[in-house]
């Protein structure tokens, strides 16, 4: 679900205090994004909505979350009714470890 070594590579290539403010940034934007989504947004509007969740979950090592964005936003690109319902869980279910996993590694954030 986590690419912890993702993780550990991108806090140290940009220090414990700016790996603390991407991983608080992170949360509150897709938090948001999530929220449009439950919201059933206009379909360019999810098909954006995805692409940014896609960007930001793979920079953060959320790999599973960001390999089902891409799907769904194809999928909306194409044309198609993209599901909601599973980006959200597995954000939500992704958000819980990533942050119940930084709490048994190095450093602290969020």
């Amino acid at each position: 679900m986590i690419d912890w070594t993702r993780v550990a590579c991108l806090r140290q290539e940009i220090g414990e205090e700016d790996f603390d403010e991407v991983v608080r940034l992170f949360i509150e934007e897709a938090s948001e994004v999530v929220e449009r989504l439950e919201r059933s947004a206009s379909p360019p509007q999810r098909e954006a909505d995805l692409h940014f969740l896609k960007g930001s979950a793979l920079n953060l090592g959320f790999t599973e979350l960001a390999a089902l964005c891409q799907g769904e936003e194809r999928a909306a690109a194409s044309g198609y009714e993209v599901e909601t319902a599973p980006v959200i869980g597995l954000y939500l279910a992704s958000r819980r470890a990533f942050l119940a996993g930084l709490s048994t590694r190095s450093g602290a954030a969020a």
